[in-house]
């Protein structure tokens, strides 16, 4: 063990959600899905390596999975699952809830939910939307998920954002709708006076010195009692990805930010706090 982990904190979630560099929101105007097949994936040697990495550090995670992925990659979802980890649902085509009507919504769900327990043997009870597409303009989604078997989301980001966020959520766990025992886990955010600052991952992660994520995750486990939870995407690590072209500056920034130190900060995480699945922090279970 690290002598800089954090001791005594709360267990806190390690999140992943797996999806390929062509298949983020952003590029959503520059690659058309019916191009994604011909498109180079890299997934598979990322998330190996990510499995890997855990394994080194003793770590089990959640690993929200779009069905595109798993369809295709059924060897990977067999590994995470055999190695101990958590798999959940990220939709299977990351599509963002904004963009469907509640059918539509729920036919993505239950498609993606029984390929995924098809494949695991085990029943999925996480479901992430793509992007955190899901807020205070759609929180039907939210009982859709119910209706669907899923025990909790992890969908919803406390902050505001200029393509997602639902700034007056409530910052920690909490249950929609009254009499269920459905939860909502917001993605961790620090409070400093009235704001709300994002410290659970992604780019965040990549633009800020690794230290200010241990301060703000600190802050959360001690201050706050609370556990943490931190997210990234398999693309994340790995800087040799294919480059887009005809990008805007503020995309190009966001996505290629910092890749080549990525992994490395990982590791330094991984060391410094005491991680764990979403469904055993959160539900109870082993």
């Amino acid at each position: 063990m690290s002598q800089n982990r954090i001791a005594n904190g709360p267990v806190n979630a390690m999140t992943v959600d797996v999806e390929d560099y062509f298949q983020v929101s952003a590029f959503e105007p520059h690659i058309a899905k019916a191009d994604w097949e011909r498109l180079p994936c890299r997934v598979e040697r990322n998330l190996n390596r990510i499995l890997d990495l855990f394994a080194e550090h003793g770590v089990r995670g959640t690993f929200f999975t779009l069905g595109w992925i798993a369809e295709r990659y059924p060897q990977l979802v067999r590994r995470l699952v055999d190695e101990g980890h958590e798999l959940a649902s990220h939709g299977w085509a990351h599509v963002r809830v904004t963009q469907q009507e509640p059918e539509d919504f729920r036919a993505d769900v239950s498609r993606t939910k029984a390929l995924l327990e098809d494949l695991a043997g085990a029943p999925v009870r996480g479901y992430r939307a793509a992007s955190y597409s899901i807020g205070a303009g759609n929180l039907w989604a939210l009982k859709v998920l119910e209706e669907q078997g899923h025990a909790y989301s992890s969908s919803i980001y406390p902050i505001r954002h200029d393509l997602y966020g639902m700034p007056q959520a409530p910052r920690f766990a909490f249950r929609p709708h009254q009499g269920s025992e459905f939860l909502e886990i917001p993605v961790t955010t620090v409070q400093l006076g009235e704001a709300k600052l994002p410290c659970g991952g992604g780019g965040y992660f990549r633009l800020f010195p690794y230290v200010l994520s241990r301060w703000a995750l600190q802050r959360v486990n001690h201050r706050d009692g609370q556990p943490g939870i931190f997210y990234f995407h398999p693309w994340e690590i790995d800087p040799e990805q294919p480059r887009q072209r005809g990008i805007g500056v503020k995309t190009r920034f966001r996505h290629y930010l910092n890749l080549h130190r990525t992994e490395a900060r990982l590791g330094r995480l991984l060391k410094d706090f005491r991680w764990g699945r979403m469904d055993e922090v959160f539900l109870g279970q082993r």
